[in-house]
């Protein structure tokens, strides 16, 4: 079975800085895209940072220059290194694993792990 797991999330003040984790089991992790989203209260879930499986990386306007994604693919894992943080970071943050098949796309999710950045 894919699973994800991320964890890492908590409250932190503004300015302050969290590191995300997305472990992976049950698939190739560098066949896959790894991406984070959030989603805060009332609002849309959000694609914000992604890492293909050969390392390229997107990064959301919002969090450009703030977060950075990075990999150990010895342990299935990605991580959101997360600085200068904003009240508007507060959400439950998701991981996703995605790939395209024969023009299909597979999404996998793990559960979300919250953010609280108090101002």
């Amino acid at each position: 079975d894919v699973q994800l797991q991320a964890s890492g999330g908590g409250l932190v003040q503004t300015g302050g800085s969290l590191r995300l984790s997305c472990s992976a089991s049950g698939f190739t992790f560098t066949d896959y895209s790894i991406g984070w989203f959030r989603q805060a209260p009332g609002k849309e879930r959000e694609g914000v940072s992604c890492v293909s499986g050969i390392g390229d990386t997107y990064y959301a306007d919002s969090v450009e220059g703030r977060f950075t994604m990075s990999s150990d693919n010895a342990k299935n894992t990605v991580y959101l290194q997360m600085n200068n943080l904003k009240p508007e970071d507060s959400a439950v943050w998701y991981c996703n694993a995605y790939q395209v098949r024969e023009n299909v796309r597979y999404d996998y999710w793990g559960q979300g792990t919250l953010v609280t950045v108090s101002s």
